[in-house]
């Protein structure tokens, strides 16, 4: 019998939300130079964790400017963040147990009051 399990994906640790914007569509806007580093992809789905309030939701990426640091909440995602709260961006990927038990995320520290990469 073959399993599938969800593991952790990708990790984008402590960014500050740098802009909210209520009347856009929805998602996140994530600086491009993150989604890289993080492997992540415009469209994917994340789940947003916010540490100053203890929200927890789901929605996905739409790709910002590259280097300016940009963490954005759009439409109602707008609403459970605010603006210099703390967040870690997560995403999840469906594989084979065996494969699971091998694979490595990727996992990003960005500097949590620039969001720009740490070298």
């Amino acid at each position: 019998m073959k399993f599938q399990v969800e593991v952790l994906k990708s990790k984008i640790h402590r960014v500050s939300v740098t802009q909210s914007n209520l009347n856009y569509v929805g998602s996140i806007t994530i600086d491009e130079d993150l989604m890289d580093a993080a492997n992540m992809i415009e469209g994917e789905k994340v789940q947003i964790l916010d540490n100053n309030n203890g929200e927890r939701f789901e929605t996905y990426i739409i790709k910002g400017e590259r280097g300016s640091g940009c963490i954005c909440l759009n439409g109602a995602a707008a609403r459970r963040v605010a603006v210099g709260d703390v967040v870690i961006i997560v995403s999840y990927a469906m594989m084979d147990f065996e494969d699971a038990k091998k694979f490595r995320p990727w996992v990003i520290f960005p500097d949590t009051e620039t969001n720009k990469l740490v070298k």
